[in-house]
């Protein structure tokens, strides 16, 4: 089943990216698109980054309890956390529920609904047409939203840190600004570019092969979020594997 799967999603990627009939029509849903991924889910991402951020700082702060290790540490350790894994890696799960169950149950509905075979008997190509805007969206704005989690996360570090009284702001800022690699944020955007993709293509995948009804539909959405979840965790393995 596997590699039955595997080989479905591969034509129907192929599909997706063949040349449009007219950009014209793309663009409106594109953008559509990205309102729905990107700004839709800010709010969420944006509490979410923030009080993971707070958490670490004070996690952080409790086992590095030593007179040894200076308190600049704990700012530059939730820096390099939240650049190369947290902010990423949270995003895209958090991303993979809301925007991939949308994703799947939308396409899923239209498939049930035969309206997509209606696109296909006008000649439009049904994948390009309905997947590909959410893949241009979802590799635009996925990127975008992690740079926001990563602010947001050091952030809540320092809100949290100082409020708790783990840590001063003063050490901090110190922590966070010093010895930073630049590296690091080329692995989170690479990670965020390759999560952005997984998660609109599986779940576009899954709602338009979806068959049945209103039931099959929300079974392929369910099954959509924990199939990215699971590629996202493994597609982040491999990727650290290779750029660190």
């Amino acid at each position: 089943m596997f590699f039955t799967d595997f080989g479905k999603y591969l034509l129907l990627i192929k599909s997706v990216f063949k040349k449009p009939e007219k950009w014209r029509i793309y663009w409106k849903e594109i953008f559509l698109s990205m309102d729905n991924i990107g700004v839709g889910s800010l709010s969420l991402v944006a509490i979410i980054s923030t009080f993971i951020g707070a958490v670490m700082t004070m996690q952080i702060a409790f086992q590095l309890v030593s007179d040894l290790i200076p308190s600049s540490i704990i700012g530059q350790i939730n820096r390099d956390s939240s650049i190369l894994e947290l902010s990423p890696t949270i995003t895209a799960l958090v991303l993979a529920g809301k925007v991939g169950s949308s994703i799947s149950s939308q396409i899923g509905s239209m498939r049930v609904s035969e309206q997509i075979d209606a696109l296909e008997i006008m000649g439009i190509n049904a994948p390009g047409y309905l997947i590909l805007p959410k893949i241009i969206a979802g590799i635009t704005m996925v990127p975008l939203l992690v740079i926001v989690s990563i602010f947001l996360a050091i952030f809540g570090g320092l809100a949290g840190g100082a409020i708790s009284g783990a840590v001063t702001p003063a050490d901090y800022i110190m922590g966070i600004t010093g010895d930073f690699n630049g590296y690091t944020v080329t692995v989170a955007m690479v990670k965020a570019f390759v999560f952005g993709f997984v998660i609109t293509s599986i779940s576009a995948y899954q709602g338009f092969y979806v068959r049945g009804g209103s039931l099959e539909v929300g079974l392929a959405s369910t099954k959509s979020v924990v199939v990215s979840c699971i590629t996202i965790l493994a597609c982040d393995y491999i990727i650290t594997a290779l750029m660190l």
